[in-house]
């Protein structure tokens, strides 16, 4: 029987995938392999797989022949901005863990010189940093918050792959998801106690996993270079997400945490830079290039993340 256009098209592929433990990376194996397309995975544990190698076990350099002949290398490296509080001792892994593997693998891209992959790596619209009234497509600036700083230097360690390998930078929202910006979340909502949190009209970034995923896929197969906000294509505001995950779940929505409250239990840094930070950001360069969101709203998010935690698990 003949392959698919999907599998034929598929065919000979691969991509490179650090950081394929995480939230989005096993989502995007599975996504590429489901397609028929190889993956490496960079892992840090001794190899268990042939598809596995393993790199930052030790000083030495990545191999460049690990990524020789791959369509594209992936980096999604990066502890969890979610854990709290940011004390001074977790932002320095929040940096590290983001900037040495991809100045890893910005090297070994660079040194394969015309033959390189192209390098698609992480960042997050934390790089705007808050921006209340504006509008921020890929042309804005930086803001000033510690998540701003870490996502510019995040940025230049990924540009440093140099300029005859395509380099796409992917400015990520936070995902709607249990395991993502739902997970704590669903737990204040299903006991009743979730609320606006500040003013709740800050407006929040944010996009599906499955739009995340298929984002990405379309970033590795486009001529995509320079930065792409990976954000859903509606604004939304904290209250907009807060008050459809109440109504989803039945529940009500009316206790609001104060920012003074936050400060003391998560820290400035985390307050400001995630949970009143204001920055409405669009999908333009996605857009523009043809890619069309299966998650519109927020709302639609909400609700295809809540059905899939309600589903039965396979046996």
């Amino acid at each position: 029987m003949p392959d698919s256009p999907e599998t034929a098209s598929a065919a000979g592929r691969r991509v490179v995938l650090a950081g394929a433990s995480g939230l989005i990376g096993i989502a995007l194996a599975a996504s590429l392999r489901a397609d028929g397309v190889a993956v490496t995975t960079l892992v840090r544990r001794p190899p268990e797989t042939p598809d596995e190698v393993q790199w930052l076990a030790d000083s030495r350099a990545l191999d460049p022949g690990v990524l020789a002949g791959a369509d594209a290398v992936v980096g999604l490296n990066g502890a969890s901005i979610g854990r709290f509080p940011w004390t001074p001792r977790y932002k320095n892994t929040l940096l590290r863990s983001r900037i040495a593997p991809t100045r890893a693998l910005a090297t070994a891209v660079r040194e394969l010189g015309d033959d390189a992959p192209a390098f698609v790596s992480a960042s997050a619209v934390g790089y705007y940093g808050s921006a209340p009234g504006a509008l921020l497509d890929e042309t804005a600036p930086q803001g000033d918050t510690f998540l701003a700083d870490l996502c510019g230097e995040w940025e230049r360690a990924a540009s440093a792959a140099g300029e005859r390998a395509r380099v796409a930078l992917l400015r990520t929202a936070p995902i709607v998801h249990p395991d993502g910006v739902l997970k704590p979340l669903l737990l204040l909502t299903r006991f009743g106690v979730s609320g606006p949190i500040g003013s709740g009209t800050q407006k929040w970034p944010w996009i599906s996993l499955e739009d995340e995923v298929r984002a990405i896929r379309h970033v590795i197969d486009s001529e995509i270079a320079g930065p792409v906000n990976l954000s859903g294509p509606v604004v939304a505001s904290a209250n907009d997400l807060g008050f459809a995950l109440a109504v989803r779940m039945n529940r009500p929505y009316l206790l609001r945490a104060p920012v003074f409250a936050l400060k003391l239990v998560l820290g400035p840094d985390a307050t400001e830079g995630l949970l009143t930070t204001d920055a409405a950001v669009l999908p333009n360069v996605l857009e523009s290039t043809g890619f069309r969101f299966q998650h519109t709203t927020v709302e639609q998010a909400v609700d295809a993340a809540v059905t899939a935690l309600e589903e039965p698990s396979a046996p």
